[in-house]
């Protein structure tokens, strides 16, 4: 046993033999969804929690390193864990703060609100970034911070020079970890920090690369922990993916306060700020702005502009009274019916579902005797709009009518009703709004479901309201 007797120096002798005792911890791995963010300690098929394929990544989380917070707050002091019966709480109204902005202000809610965290996300070269720069530049009375980890500082100016907006309040940061930024916050103390994009962040307690799933989840909890304990809003500029949803883990859209979709068709001028989640406000609200060499525009009156360039003489073609949250939007809704050359007939969908259509196809080939089975159909929503309303179905349904039989509709009129599948024209919410928007546009006739009509006072407004009970009913009308 004497052989084993030697000075190892830093390692220890049990028992007379040699053994390792290693001083480093080891480094820990774990396995991420990348599709909703779920944790698991090995690779596996198929998520348990979204049942995604082939969706799960190994990331390393901790290399053993000891590290610091990146934010650790103004105060240190923690506050004990207090149980208060709800009857307790004083109920304060949120404070907010305004934008400068309607449309931002109108999809936020009234404003925004202090210490919220606010999640944007839209497609590359949508406009998120001009959006938000020029908000930034707006806001003349507050402190804002721009932190971008994708321009350099001289690419951030040249765009704000295209804005043609100063701002002394206005601050940039081209850096891309969160312990730097936390230093810089806490010397300058904004009010507003906007961060473009939170997929280029990475946080020293993380040892995956920037935009995995795990350092997604720890940068943006650290930038909620700020909002929260200094009440300074933050503004989260995302990603989104091929299929057209936020990059990143599930996780993010529940840990912020207000989840806004920037979205347009980029041969349009158009663009759309959508509200998906907000905890202080309504969702489905929508902001409409058109894109200009001098940044966004807000567009007031979006209805008269959607249907500016319609032809009247032209069949195929009718105006829907649409709803996008609390705002009225008059559209236009173009159908094109053919006979179909090949044996399966063509359905092409602009703005519209897909399966919205075959399903109103469908009426129209049991209800109507409409043989749309040998017709290759298309429809159009005009601006690049993306519209979801069920009260276009009796738009589309008289627009497909048109084509069909290759008829123009009498001007001057619109229609807002919702098409089940007994072919009856049922009842559409908020329809006091839509009639107040066609009338304003100068529109004669508006055409609404029968139920709709039960209790309207007519005499209020200076359209005809005209009540239609079903489709061959509407058909025989105008054709």
């Amino acid at each position: 046993m004497n052989c084993f007797k030697k000075d190892y120096g830093k390692y220890g002798v049990l028992n007379g033999l040699s053994t390792y005792i290693y001083t480093m911890s080891k480094s820990k791995s774990a396995f991420f969804c990348n599709n909703c963010g779920y944790e698991s300690t090995k690779w596996v098929g198929k998520c348990p929690s979204c049942n995604e394929w082939n969706t799960f990544t190994e990331e390393l989380i901790d290399s053993g390193k000891e590290k610091e917070n990146s934010w650790e707050g103004y105060h240190n002091n923690q506050k004990g864990t207090q149980v208060i019966s709800i009857n307790e709480v004083n109920s304060l109204t949120e404070k907010r703060m305004d934008s400068s902005d309607p449309e931002l202000n109108r999809v936020l809610g009234g404003g925004i609100v202090l210490g919220s965290i606010v999640l944007v996300a839209g497609e590359p070269g949508i406009g998120k970034s001009t959006l938000f720069l020029q908000q930034g530049l707006m806001m003349k009375d507050q402190i804002v911070l721009y932190i971008s980890g994708e321009e350099s500082i001289q690419q951030i100016k040249m765009r704000a020079d295209r804005l043609n907006l100063k701002n002394e309040n206005f601050f940039l940061l081209t850096e891309t970890h969160t312990g730097p930024i936390f230093k810089a916050i806490k010397k300058l103390k904004p009010t507003v920090v906007i961060v473009d994009s939170i997929q280029t962040l990475e946080s020293n307690l993380i040892e995956a690369a920037a935009g995995s799933v795990s350092q997604i989840k720890q940068t943006a909890a650290e930038f909620q922990r700020f909002a929260k304990e200094t009440g300074t809003p933050v503004f989260l500029i995302g990603h989104i993916t091929k299929e057209g949803t936020i990059a990143g883990p599930k996780i993010l859209e529940h840990m912020v306060d207000t989840v806004l979709q920037f979205e347009g068709d980029r041969h349009y001028a158009y663009r759309m700020l959508r509200t998906l989640k907000n905890r202080f406000g309504g969702t489905s609200e929508l902001g409409i702005y058109e894109m200009t060499g001098e940044g966004m525009k807000v567009v007031t009156n979006p209805s008269a502009f959607l249907i500016a360039q319609r032809n009247e003489s032209l069949s195929g073609s009718t105006i829907a009274a649409s709803m996008e949250g609390m705002r009225p939007l008059l559209i236009e809704v173009q159908a094109l019916v053919t006979q179909s050359v090949y044996g399966t007939p063509q359905r092409t969908v602009t703005g519209f579902d897909l399966r919205r259509l075959q399903l109103l196809l469908a009426v129209l080939e049991k209800r109507g005797g409409f043989a749309f089975g040998m017709k290759d159909v298309f429809v159009n929503i005009a601006g690049g709009l993306k519209i979801e309303d069920p009260s276009l179905d009796l738009a589309i349904i008289l627009s497909l009518l048109s084509s069909y039989e290759d008829i123009p509709l009498p001007q001057g009129i619109c229609f807002a009703g919702e098409v089940g599948l007994n072919g009856e024209i049922r009842a559409v919410n908020r329809i006091q709004q839509r009639i107040a928007e066609a009338e304003k546009l100068g529109f004669e006739k508006i055409y609404i479901a029968g139920f709709n009509n039960k209790g309207l006072d007519t005499k209020k407004h200076s359209i005809e309201i005209v009540a239609i009970e079903r489709v061959d009913e509407a058909y025989q009308l105008f054709f």
